[in-house]
């Protein structure tokens, strides 16, 4: 248990530690903020400011593992490992998408297919591999089973799975890349989301059917094949993005760039896939939803009602930039409604695993 404190502890000081040095270097290097004409034109003058900073929080993680299993002596586990190279092959695809804004010198990177391709080829990867990996009771890192606060009777076989996966991972990182728009709110946001499943992996672990006694698994316990690696994933995942913070609202220093988002959403995703938490993602990360289905009623509006918007502009929390709202007002309330998702969240979980009992 005391691996969860040190591996949040390690990311915070790692990142307090490089953040600094990678506004430098980036700065040097020219690696700065593309900023979109048609939008909020206040962020205009955010433009230059450096980007892809989110490659200390995924460099900051993958240390604070390590060096957390070095401390405890305890070796990695299939899920953990699993989850943090999804979580790094999200952030290559991501910073493939910075780089080319950086270099065309505009805000479009990637084009959408070859986004889709990237994010993709990751995400099949990662559903083929996480149901392979048995422990000594025959779990996997995934299951079959479409799953809630547990698994469900629904089972869709492994084709189906690999592609639900694919769905999870992709609208995951994407939902987050969206949230990524203003001053520390896809940051602030993950910490809050990233703790929830902190909370879940620890209660797993506490409850988990792989502490057979001499009656038998006890009920209501939960098959995951590693909860508590999957808790030390989370903290230190957490700690990086809640010291990154320092440096990423108002004013903003660096911003996280598509290598963050994108490695952020994936890791989110990989997280409820290996905690059979698939559904209730959905709620924990309803603020990630929310603008994702704001840009989905914004696209169709205007195609299917002859140019007409729901939205001022879209995702969600520029909307409310041009009603008239200051960006940290709409900061700070977004934050709100993501931790009130994520409260909300674990209540579910909560209650739901009490239930069986």
């Amino acid at each position: 248990m005391r691996g969860v404190l040190y591996s949040a502890g390690f990311a915070l000081v790692f990142t307090f530690a490089g953040t600094p040095a990678a506004i430098k270097i980036l700065t040097r290097l020219g690696v700065g903020q593309q900023v979109r004409t048609d939008g909020v034109q206040a962020h205009l003058a955010k433009r230059g400011i450096p980007t892809m900073g989110g490659i200390v929080i995924v460099l900051a993680t993958l240390l604070a593992y390590v060096a957390t299993k070095l401390v405890t002596g305890q070796g990695p586990s299939a899920s953990g490992v699993l989850v943090l190279l999804l979580m790094t092959a999200m952030g290559v695809v991501g910073g493939v998408d910075d780089l080319l804004k950086v270099f065309r010198g505009r805000s479009l990177g990637l084009r959408a297919r070859a986004k889709f391709v990237g994010q993709w080829a990751a995400a099949i990867v990662f559903a083929v591999a996480a149901l392979h990996f048995p422990n000594s009771h025959g779990y996997h890192p995934a299951s079959a089973h479409i799953s809630f606060y547990r698994d469900t009777a629904l089972t869709i076989g492994p084709i189906l799975f690999v592609l639900w996966a694919g769905f999870l991972i992709a609208g995951a990182s994407n939902g987050v890349n969206l949230t990524d728009g203003a001053d520390g709110l896809a940051a602030g946001a993950c910490t809050m989301v990233f703790g929830a499943y902190v909370f879940i992996g620890v209660w797993q672990h506490g409850q988990s059917c792989a502490a057979v006694g001499p009656a038998g698994p006890p009920a209501g316990c939960y098959q995951v094949r590693d909860p508590l690696d999957l808790a030390i994933v989370a903290a230190a995942i957490m700690g990086s993005c809640f010291a990154f913070l320092w440096w990423n609202t108002a004013p903003v220093q660096i911003f996280l760039g598509d290598v963050g988002s994108l490695a952020l959403g994936g890791a989110l995703a990989g997280l409820a896939i290996c905690t059979r938490t698939e559904l209730l993602l959905a709620l924990i990360g309803g603020l990630f939803v929310m603008n994702t289905v704001s840009v989905v009623l914004q696209v169709a509006s205007f195609r299917y009602r002859g140019g007409k918007r729901i939205f001022r502009i879209a995702p969600l929390h520029h909307h409310f930039e041009l009603v008239g709202w200051s960006e940290t007002t709409v900061v700070v309330r977004f934050w709100i409604l993501c931790g009130l998702f994520v409260i909300a969240g674990i209540t579910v979980f909560y209650a739901g695993g009490t239930t069986v009992r």
